[in-house]
């Protein structure tokens, strides 16, 4: 069993290891920062089933640490939800093979409203996603270490990864405090973390 858990996790390292460096990083970052930043608008990230779930994870931590974002459910989307778009926002979208029809469908239906700027997330350098896409990253297409090589695993691993980088990016970016932190996250383990941190720093 030890043996077979070391191979899975060198096999999600790998994965992560592989994701393609180029400037997609860089410039989906300036592009949130123009829109967010300078424009006042917000970061609406959206992606279905597990995808989602990691589009939820990167929403709220963007929002937590200064770049406002929220999540958009792609089919909620067509029930009157995408009245949650406006014409300074950018969208962050989550679709490991590319073609996810609701994702896709989401596209079509914001430009009846506005021209949102789009960044990609995805394993597929040739789906019909990336022909909306102003800024893709690409997760290098690992296999999933599911035994299937059907379950979203390793694949939703460097999504994760993919946003984790575009928070500290940002945050890096403006410049984010541990003062912004404590005032965003007030309750729980970090608040206090973060109060005390700050409390430290002003005494010393």
């Amino acid at each position: 069993m030890e043996k077979r858990i070391k191979d899975l996790l060198e096999k999600e390292s790998k994965a992560i290891m592989n994701i393609p460096l180029n400037d997609s990083f860089t410039r989906a970052v300036e592009l949130i920062y123009s829109y967010v930043h300078e424009k006042k608008g917000k970061l609406i990230c959206c992606g279905m089933g597990k995808a989602g779930q990691i589009a939820i994870n990167i929403s709220t931590t963007f929002s937590s640490t200064g770049t406002p974002a929220v999540f958009l459910h792609p089919s909620d989307a067509q029930h009157g939800d995408l009245g949650i778009m406006q014409e300074n926002d950018i969208l962050l979208l989550i679709s490991n093979s590319g073609k996810t029809r609701e994702i896709i469908e989401l596209v079509t239906l914001s430009q009846q409203l506005f021209h949102l700027p789009i960044i990609v997330i995805t394993g597929n350098m040739q789906g019909e996603l990336i022909k909306h896409a102003d800024v893709v990253i690409h997760t290098g297409s690992p296999d999933e270490v599911c035994p299937l090589g059907l379950t979203p695993t390793t694949s939703t691993t460097t999504m994760t990864v993919i946003g984790d980088i575009l928070v500290v990016l940002m945050m890096e970016k403006i410049g984010f405090t541990t003062a912004d932190y404590a005032k965003r996250h007030h309750g729980g383990y970090l608040g206090l973390k973060s109060r005390n941190s700050l409390y430290k720093d002003e005494n010393n």
